[in-house]
């Protein structure tokens, strides 16, 4: 049997500091607030702006966290 090589010690996340509301999709689509939140519970979401941003530029900011909170340089 092997030995343990790994550990989970620390978990991090991140959210996009920017909201979209479901007042701000009722501009945008046809529904409303109470259609979605009836159907999904959702009121708002966080959601990343940005030229060029994607998945990965959420991942380094929770790299980035995690690496902190190990005190990791």
């Amino acid at each position: 049997m092997s030995s343990l090589k790994a550990a989970i010690t620390a978990v991090q996340g991140y959210v996009p500091p920017d909201l979209l509301t479901n007042s701000d999709l009722e501009k945008m689509v046809d529904t409303t607030d109470e259609w979605i939140r009836s159907r999904t519970g959702v009121e708002v979401r966080h959601i990343l702006k940005g030229e060029g941003l994607g998945t990965s530029d959420m991942a380094v900011e929770a790299v980035n966290g995690l690496l902190k909170k190990r005190g990791i340089t």
